[in-house]
């Protein structure tokens, strides 16, 4: 057996070193490095590096007697420029953030907190694709009977033969066993299958070690393949531990390696720290082709899928789902769901039209001002940019009169959605005003725009789209910003220059004077 190699890995920024050192010398990271092992696999695991041409086997360089290696490298007129067809996974919502929906041969990371949903998401996607591909679900956290439980709990228990890792041929012969005898045997092969009264093509793996996982599918040939998690799978070439920075980085390579070659879909699940970044180095990011995010509150019942990498469309896309008795089901409007009861307003409330990606959405922005009984008044954003809420504060007490340093301010959006882009400086203001002059904003209004630090009311991007979804949820009117002209589209539009003018436009019947802003000491 080879001599083990010894080496230093960095948990924060795996850089890797020949020695220990206090201090990482790549990020400065303090007590980061930590020692690794590793030594020659017996098996045949695709190695590190390019993978548009890798043949196992292939010599990596000259040889004495020997021709020399074939041109692996090729120009843009050699490469097929045949179009990818992608696969419908069953679930629009999915299928938006993904781009228009799952890319063969791609690789899915998906990370969340613990108990947020993403194996009931998996499980559920992994269902629907199964009608017409065939999908191996490998999971380490779970038994197989533990995956069938929560399977019949979603209504996808009688879709799933178990694999049984140690022989791989019994789940076809299984499969074939379960026909009945009217019913003729049908061989699945690994091409999407067409016929619509054919039971579910889903096999499920439990099972943690790489080289078996590796196996299974070389053996399987499934178009897709789950993994649930990679930081519990492990590569027995590496003494560390399952989860830690080498064995996160080299499973995931290996992974890819098959991906890419074998043009397999891998979707990964992926824990998440305290920080709510995905658990381990950085480089499993920079790997992967596609990196979401599933939030959410545990005590809500709807969960966002954010999209923050996606090689294949547009990043920040949202979608948005609602857990349910029988798992996740999609939301068709999600701007219903953060908007309030319009028919009954209370004060302090303005509608503002946030963009996510390319998806507008309809939120009610919710302000509670009151004097304070402190030195120093209290601020607190809830799914508000916390920096944004201060300097929105600024503005209003040197440009337009409203005496926030002996107010308390509380601001929230309804609903949970975290709105952070500068579309919602001008509601947020307005719903801050509102609150202080205990008035109520018209409620057929949203509010749009940017607020300077001169008290100006700046143009956003995707000013249409924003205004279009407003009215289709019947707005009457919008207060913009001044400058830009629009179609028509059926809704009143209120071009403003300064916030004093939205402050009152939104608030009818009400003129903001100096008098009016004092407050009685």
């Amino acid at each position: 057996m080879a001599k083990p190699k010894t080496f230093f890995i960095c948990s924060n920024c795996a850089s890797e070193s020949s020695q220990w050192f206090g201090k990482c010398p790549s990020c400065g990271t303090y007590n980061s490095l930590e020692e690794q092992f590793t030594i020659q696999s017996s098996v045949d695991v695709p190695g590190r590096g390019g993978v548009g041409n890798w043949q196992s086997g292939s010599p990596t360089s000259k040889s004495p007697g020997k021709p020399p290696k074939a041109r692996a490298a090729l120009t843009f007129d050699q490469i097929s420029d045949r179009q990818i067809a992608r696969w419908d996974s069953g679930y629009g919502e999915l299928d938006r953030v993904l781009g228009g929906g799952v890319v063969p041969g791609s690789m899915v990371l998906i990370g969340g907190d613990p108990g947020i949903g993403k194996s009931t998401l998996l499980l559920q996607v992994s269902n629907q694709l199964a009608q017409k591909y065939r999908i191996l679900y490998v999971t380490g956290e779970e038994s197989g009977q533990q995956v069938k439980l929560r399977a019949s709990r979603l209504g996808v228990s009688k879709s799933v033969n178990l694999v049984n890792s140690e022989n791989p041929e019994t789940a076809e012969s299984s499969k074939n066993s379960q026909n009945s005898d009217d019913d003729p045997v049908i061989e699945i092969s690994q091409h999407p299958i067409s016929t619509d009264h054919l039971s579910a093509d889903l096999y499920v793996l439990p099972e943690t070690d790489l080289e078996e996982i590796l196996k299974e599918i070389d053996s399987l040939k499934p178009n897709l393949a789950v993994i649930d998690s990679i930081q519990t799978v492990f590569f027995p070439s590496l003494t560390s531990a399952p989860g830690s920075v080498a064995q996160v980085r080299e499973c995931t390579a290996a992974l890819m390696k098959v991906a890419k070659h074998e043009d397999i879909t891998m979707l990964i699940v992926g824990h998440v720290t305290k920080e709510g970044t995905i658990a381990g180095p950085r480089v499993l990011e920079h790997l992967v082709d596609t990196v979401l995010y599933f939030e959410g509150d545990r005590f809500a019942s709807h969960r966002l899928l954010r999209t923050v990498k996606n090689r294949f469309g547009a990043t920040h896309e949202i979608g948005i789902f609602e857990m349910v008795s029988n798992g996740l089901r999609e939301v068709p409007n999600p701007s219903e769901l953060f908007l309030g009861n319009r028919d009954d307003p209370a004060p302090g409330t303005a509608i503002v039209v946030a963009c996510e990606g390319t998806r507008p959405i309809v939120v009610e922005l919710q302000a509670l001002v009151s004097p304070t009984s402190y030195p120093s008044p209290r601020r607190a954003a809830t799914g508000i940019d916390y920096n944004r809420l201060v300097q929105i504060l600024a503005v209003l007490e040197k440009r337009v009169g409203v005496p926030m340093s002996k107010l308390d301010a509380y601001v929230a959006s309804a609903g949970g959605l975290n709105v952070e882009e500068p579309a919602v400086d001008l509601g947020m203001a307005v719903a801050i005003v509102a609150s202080f002059r205990d008035r109520i904003v018209d409620p057929g209004t949203v509010l749009i725009g940017e607020v300077g630090l001169g008290g100006q009311v700046r143009s956003v991007s995707q000013m249409e789209l924003r205004l279009k979804e407003a009215a289709k949820l019947g707005f009457q009117r919008a207060i913009v910003p001044k400058g830009t002209k629009f179609p028509d589209i059926g809704i009143d539009i209120l071009p403003v220059s300064k916030v004093i003018d939205a402050i009152i436009a939104a608030v009818p019947h009400q003129e903001l004077t100096e008098e009016d802003l004092e407050i009685d000491e």
